[in-house]
C-alpha cells in the first residue's frame, strides 16, 4: 500500500507542476506577484529599516519556486524508487534522471503556452533543486538507519 501511495503522490505533484506550468503568462504572473507582495509585506514588517525592490524579489520568488518544486519532486521519486525495492544508490540516479527529464519536458511545454518560454536556466534550477531533495532524502536515511535495513523513510 505504501508504494501505491508513493507513487500517487508522485503523479500526483507531477501534475500540480504541469498545471502550474499550463498557465497563460498573465495567470502565472498574477499568481507569483500575489506571493512576492505578500512576502515583501511581510518583510516590510520584520525588517522595515531594509528596502525591496519587489521586481528583483518577483524573480527570486518565481526561481525558487522552480527550485523548490523539483525539490519536493525528488524526495518524492526517490521515495517512490526505494519502496519498490531499487537500492539507494541507484534510485538516487534514476531519481535524478526522471526529474531532469521531466523539467525538460515542462520547459518544452511551456513553448506552447501564450506569454511562456521554456528556459534552459529553468532546467538547471530544476535540477538543482531534484538533487538537493535527494541529497536530503539520503541523508535523513542514512541517520534514521533506513539504508541499512533496506526500510524507506
Amino acid at each position: 500500500m505504501y508504494k501505491s501511495l508513493s507513487w500517487i503522490a508522485v503523479i500526483f505533484w507531477m501534475a500540480l507542476i504541469f498545471y502550474l506550468s499550463h498557465q497563460p503568462a498573465a495567470i502565472s504572473n498574477e499568481l507569483s506577484s500575489g506571493i512576492t507582495e505578500m512576502i515583501v509585506n511581510t518583510l516590510d514588517k520584520l525588517a522595515s529599516q531594509f528596502q525591496f525592490n519587489i521586481e528583483d524579489m518577483h524573480h527570486i520568488v518565481r526561481k525558487n519556486a522552480h527550485f523548490f518544486a523539483y525539490l519536493t519532486l525528488g524526495i518524492l521519486v526517490l521515495n517512490g524508487l526505494r519502496r519498490s525495492g531499487v537500492n539507494a544508490k541507484q534510485g538516487a540516479g534514476i531519481a535524478l534522471l526522471i526529474c531532469i527529464l521531466y523539467a525538460i519536458t515542462d520547459e518544452v511545454h511551456q513553448l506552447y503556452i501564450p506569454g511562456r518560454s521554456g528556459e534552459v536556466r529553468d532546467v538547471l534550477i530544476d535540477s538543482a533543486g531534484a538533487s538537493i531533495g535527494i541529497i536530503i532524502y539520503l541523508i535523513v536515511s542514512r541517520l534514521t538507519g533506513c539504508l541499512k535495513d533496506k526500510r524507506t523513510i
